[in-house]
């Protein structure tokens, strides 16, 4: 057990550029990192210091709460209830009305504004080549998305993505797009049989997507931004400001991931092998908060699965159990989200965020979405699996208004329980911080709406 938490650990804290720096490297990292945080904070107006958020360690002094009874009584915005007070009772009031005033919150408060001047992006396959995963042979493209450069021509963005599809299909496939590595950065990558720390006698995530003639694409999140806040000036949020630091409500490194999605999406509309009505996001950890952001704001997501999203994903920031809003409004953290953030570690408090990780999930309405997590003994308490769920419990109503099944229960199951009755679903595995050990769950959930496309 050991051994697998310090490994989840790894995972969770390290990214791929700084897995590979030395100590001197990432120490500045750190302090650049730190340096930029302090300028929002004073562009905020923020003189005192942020509260400091909990341990994860449960041996330290200052450990995150991990026991339901001392779980704090909060309150959750409502998603139907517009902000005069009045509710939402029709399908067009949630698009025309609700919806608007709710991206508008997340746009300002956690995750930062688009802006209205990116640069285009313009996709060249780098390579094609035959080769097999498992035993299924496959069609394997690398591409690079060069992003213009002309207004800043000191930073080059070239967004990484490698899409793989079965070499014997005969017409365009749905594809799973990932967010995760292209070349892993912590030495021998994990066997595909493992399902990446998940059921070591089932095939891997690949394999299964495989068999059912579907196809995947990985998207590499530090091509497009890196992944700690001395990045902040490079990537694509530092080409879009010219070098320069963000403005409060500019967008975070989340929001940047999820508009790297949105243009692989561009590509893969052009690619005959990618069915582009069927596409789906995954992600674990960041990459899974990235996903249900992704899935938020990209309509042409038609699943999705988020894997231990946790706080800043799919958890529900106002209760007071494993990571907080004081560890995201961070220097290690921070800028995964806008500037405006950091006020609800400071000068205000979660209770006064005008959203919450529930509007976030309904959002998506009305595509489904599968939240996954892993055992409290395995991953830890941090990432809150019941405060996962209870996101999804909350989104019900706004995906029931839309006439979809909202999950079905609002008990938190047993672990192992699959609720994958309704279009929101839920699954706590027995393993580590990981989506292994639910991709068969969530393959089979899927197969409801996009059907099999086996091939003889």
């Amino acid at each position: 057990m050991k051994r697998a938490l310090l490994l989840s650990l790894v995972l969770t804290t390290c990214v791929a550029v700084q897995a590979q720096l030395s100590p001197a490297a990432r120490d500045s990292l750190a302090r650049l990192s730190a340096q930029d945080h302090e300028h929002m904070r004073g562009q905020l107006g923020i003189t005192t210091p942020n509260r400091p958020g909990p341990s994860g360690n449960p041996q330290a002094p200052n450990a995150a709460n991990r026991h339901e009874e001392k779980v704090n009584t909060y309150t959750l915005p409502d998603p139907l209830v517009l902000k005069n007070g009045k509710p939402v009772k029709t399908a067009k009031d949630w698009w025309e009305k609700r919806r608007p005033e709710i991206v508008e919150d997340f746009d300002r408060e956690v995750y930062g504004r688009l802006p209205g001047n990116i640069p285009s992006v313009t996709w060249k396959v780098v390579s094609v080549k035959d080769t097999t995963v498992g035993s299924y042979p496959v069609k394997e493209k690398t591409l690079s998305g060069i992003v213009d450069n002309s207004s800043c021509p000191d930073i080059e963005v070239k967004i990484e993505l490698v899409l793989t599809t079965p070499a014997n299909a005969n017409a365009p496939v749905p594809v799973v797009m990932e967010f995760g590595f292209i070349r892993w950065p912590f030495g021998n990558p994990p066997a595909e049989t493992g399902n990446r720390l998940g059921s070591p006698n089932e095939p891997g995530w690949k394999e299964q997507l495989l068999s059912r003639g579907w196809g995947f694409a990985v998207l590499n999140p530090a091509s497009i931004q890196a992944d700690h806040g001395a990045g902040l000036r490079h990537g694509i949020i530092g080409l879009v400001n010219k070098g320069q630091p963000r403005k409060p409500d500019d967008w975070g490194a989340l929001r940047a991931w999820a508009w790297g999605a949105s243009r692989a999406i561009d590509y893969l509309e052009t690619d005959k092998d990618a069915d582009a009505k069927r596409l789906a996001i995954e992600g674990l950890s960041r990459y899974g908060k990235a996903a249900v952001v992704a899935m938020a704001y990209e309509p042409r997501f038609s699943l999705g699965f988020i894997g231990s999203a946790g706080a800043g994903g799919t958890k529900i920031l106002r209760r007071v159990f494993g990571e907080q809003v004081e560890n995201l409004a961070s220097g290690a953290e921070y800028h995964w989200f806008c500037g405006n953030f950091i006020k609800y570690a400071s000068t205000l408090t979660p209770d006064d965020l005008p959203v919450d990780a529930h509007e976030l999930v309904a959002l998506c309405a009305p595509r489904p979405v599968f939240i996954s997590s892993g055992s409290p003994q395995v991953e830890g308490q941090w990432v809150d699996a019941k405060g996962m769920f209870l996101a999804g419990v909350h989104a019900g109503p706004v995906y029931r208004l839309l006439g979809k099944k909202d999950l079905g229960a609002a008990e938190f199951p047993i672990i192992g329980t699959p609720l994958v009755s309704g279009d929101i679903a839920f699954r706590q595995h027995a393993g580590g911080h990981s989506t292994g050990p639910n991709w068969s769950t969530w393959i089979a959930w899927a197969c409801r709406y996009w059907g099999d496309c086996r091939y003889d």
